[in-house]
C-alpha cells in the first residue's frame, strides 16, 4: 500500500498502536488536526488487523478513547477560548452573529451532527470545536460524542478487517 511513495503498512506497522491513537486523536479534536488521515487510516489499520499485524480488540478500543477524547478537547477549547475570537461585527470570519446561528444550529440538530460529523472528514475537526463555542449542551454533546466514536470506529475499522479477511492479498 503506498501512498505518495511511502509505504503506508510499513509505516503503521513500525509506528504502533501509540501513533494511530494519537492521529486519530489530533484528527477528532485539535484545530490543525483537520489534515490527518481518518476514515482512510481506520479502514487501513482494520485490513492489517485482519492480516495479523494488528489485535481488532485493541484497535476498536484505542480508536474509539482518542476519538472520544480529541472531540472533548476540541469541545473543551472552543467554550474556553472560541468566543473571544468573534467580536468583530464587520468580520465575515469573526462576525458576533455567527455564534448565535451555530448556538442555534446546534439546540436544533446538535445531537445528529455530532454523530454524522465523524463520516465527514475536515467537518470532523470543527464540528466538535463549534459545539463549545456555540455552547452545545455538554451531557447531550458526550453522549453523542460517545456514541458517534463508536460508531465511526466500529464501522470503518470493521470494514477494513472484513474486506482484508474476505479478499486475499486486499492490501495490495
Amino acid at each position: 500500500m503506498d501512498f505518495f511513495g511511502v509505504n503506508l503498512e510499513a509505516l503503521l506497522i513500525s509506528s504502533g498502536y501509540l501513533a494511530i491513537f494519537l492521529i486519530v486523536f489530533a484528527e477528532s479534536g485539535l484545530f490543525f488536526g483537520f489534515f490527518l488521515p481518518g476514515d482512510s487510516l481506520l479502514f487501513t489499520v482494520g485490513l492489517l488487523a485482519s492480516q495479523g499485524y494488528f489485535e481488532l480488540p485493541t484497535l476498536l478500543l484505542g480508536i474509539w478513547v482518542a476519538a472520544v477524547l480529541g472531540d472533548q478537547v476540541g469541545y473543551w477549547t472552543g467554550s474556553k477560548f472560541g468566543r473571544g475570537l468573534f467580536n468583530k461585527p464587520k468580520s465575515i470570519f469573526f462576525n458576533p452573529s455567527h455564534v448565535q446561528r451555530a448556538e442555534e444550529f446546534y439546540k436544533k440538530h446538535g445531537a445528529k451532527t455530532i454523530v454524522l460529523c465523524r463520516f465527514v472528514p475536515v467537518v470532523r475537526t470543527f464540528a466538535p470545536i463549534v459545539a463549545g463555542i456555540a455552547k452545545m449542551d455538554y451531557k447531550i454533546f458526550l453522549i453523542y460524542n460517545i456514541l458517534g466514536g463508536a460508531l465511526w470506529t466500529i464501522v470503518l475499522v470493521s470494514g477494513g478487517f472484513l474486506v482484508g479477511s474476505a479478499i486475499p492479498d486486499a492490501g495490495k
